[in-house]
């Protein structure tokens, strides 16, 4: 294709934009776009120590259509002042700018909260040592070939490009394999598994009172009787039935840039403030629709009950959720106003996703003391009625007859598998019945269902596991 021609396509695909949107909305659409490229790749160059121009590909690759557009983008890495700056034809300049220990954050031109990075308090781990120092080699047959399968590329696309697996059966890792310039301690974005961590986080301020499930949510702007958001409740907001109107975040593709979710996320400065001033799109409580809001608004309901600081909020989690499961290869990057992304903005290693899964498979228990409140794993992984994709509160489920639970049943998931899920490919798997937590992280396409290999990786790893003998260090 010649590059009149390619600039044409991408001319035209912000033109629609523009005709399905009025010229408002239409304005944003280059901005999101480029800032979804800066936000990433200046997290996975200089937190995750990857290579950028590997990165766009392959991130480009796996969200259909994104390739009309990130061709034509001006992309400048700075690895002195150590920020990215992407435009488009020029405009929807975004930046992003890296922060020791605090990642990376979209600066817009108006400069971003200074944030001190909380010290290390060197609290002890309780949850047991996973795994030693050195990558655990697949202890049987079975598990080598479901590595080899998860890793192998097919001969046409779509490609899966697996970064990282870990598979730990009853506590412990018994199979991991890493792409090239990978390791055990690389963070990854975890992009929507983030939401699985909020979810966690909310769990432990329920479990110090500090939040209530079912009452009115604590936001400044809903407290007027008369507003209809009045009635959110933090378990709407957890399962996505607020009602607030932002579109949705289903799904990762150049059709994406048109959610004004995706506004909220790449072209402002307050995400949870431009959540909270959204009006109603459906009466709190009567109908699912997933989108990030719900999740940068109970972000910033954590950093005010943890004392209204973002470097309160920082220490609360490391505190209370990543020191006691000895998750030490994290980043939560923040918004410019130093609220927690907590929508799709969190990097760990895939051994720390590993330890997030080890918790919940522990019923929210780690080295004896409760994490998360007593029937919080069980409420985290309920079904969320008329979610036909088959959600709980924060987690994937395959509990209840969603379409969503019985597609993954049949196509060989266990009944009570649940899991934290983040778009283009990524997954923190637990399975209680089988002891199991299967972490897979990639840049695989959406869709087809089983384009990035995780149904087949899910079955080999279960045949695996079932096979007559015991495991080398699994109980």
């Amino acid at each position: 294709m010649t590059r009149r021609r390619k600039i044409i396509l991408a001319t035209t695909a912000i033109a629609c934009a523009g005709l399905a949107l009025g010229a408002a909305r239409a304005r944003d659409v280059p901005k999101v776009a480029t800032g979804f490229i800066a936000d990433t790749l200046c997290s996975e160059t200089f937190v995750s120590g990857l290579d950028p121009m590997r990165d766009l590909a392959e991130t480009a690759d796996a969200m259909p259509g994104a390739g009309l557009l990130t061709w034509a983008m001006d992309l400048q890495v700075d690895r002195t002042r150590k920020d990215v700056t992407v435009s488009l034809f020029g405009i929807g300049r975004s930046h992003a700018v890296y922060r020791e220990g605090l990642g990376c954050t979209l600066e817009h031109g108006q400069g971003i909260v200074d944030v001190g990075l909380p010290p290390d308090d060197e609290q002890p781990a309780l949850l047991p040592d996973i795994a030693g120092p050195g990558i655990v080699a697949p202890q049987r047959e079975g598990l080598s070939a479901a590595l080899d399968r998860a890793f192998a590329e097919p001969a046409q696309p779509p490609y899966r490009r697996t970064r990282a697996i870990v598979v730990m059966k009853a506590g412990r890792i018994i199979a991991e394999r890493y792409a090239d310039g990978i390791g055990p301690e690389t963070q990854l974005l975890g992009f929507s598994m983030t939401k699985s961590v909020m979810s966690a986080l909310t769990g432990i301020l329920v479990r110090q009172g500090k939040l209530k499930l079912d009452g009115p949510a604590p936001i400044a702007d809903w407290q007027n009787l008369d507003d209809p958001r009045h009635a959110i409740t933090i378990d709407q907001l957890l399962r996505h039935t607020a009602g607030i109107a932002l579109g949705s975040s289903l799904q990762a593709s150049l059709g994406s840039v048109l959610e004004p979710v995706n506004t909220m996320k790449f072209a402002e400065d307050d995400m949870a403030s431009f959540a909270e001033r959204a009006p109603l799109a459906t009466a709190p409580g009567t109908a699912w629709n997933y989108h990030d809001g719900n999740f940068l608004i109970l972000a910033h309901l954590l950093r005010d009950a943890a004392g209204g600081e973002p470097a309160d909020a920082l220490r609360f989690a490391r505190r209370e959720l990543f020191a006691p499961l000895g998750m030490v290869n994290v980043t939560l990057q923040l918004d410019v106003t130093g609220t927690i992304e907590g929508s799709s903005e969190m990097l760990a290693s895939a051994r720390d996703w590993a330890r997030l899964g080890q918790l919940y498979l522990n019923d929210g228990v780690a080295g004896g003391k409760r994490i998360l409140p007593e029937g919080w794993v069980s409420y985290s992984s309920s079904p969320t009625p008329n979610a036909w994709v088959g959600i709980g509160a924060g987690f994937w489920t395959n509990q209840g007859d969603s379409f969503g639970a019985k597609f993954r049943v049949e196509h060989g998931w266990p009944r009570d598998a649940f899991f934290a899920k983040g778009t283009i490919g990524q997954y923190t798997i637990v399975i209680p019945s089988e002891k199991l937590v299967i972490v897979r992280l990639g840049r695989s396409p959406n869709a087809p269902a089983q384009a990035d290999g995780v149904f087949d990786l899910v079955r080999d790893v279960v045949a695996a596991t079932r096979e007559k003998g015991k495991l080398a260090g699994a109980n």
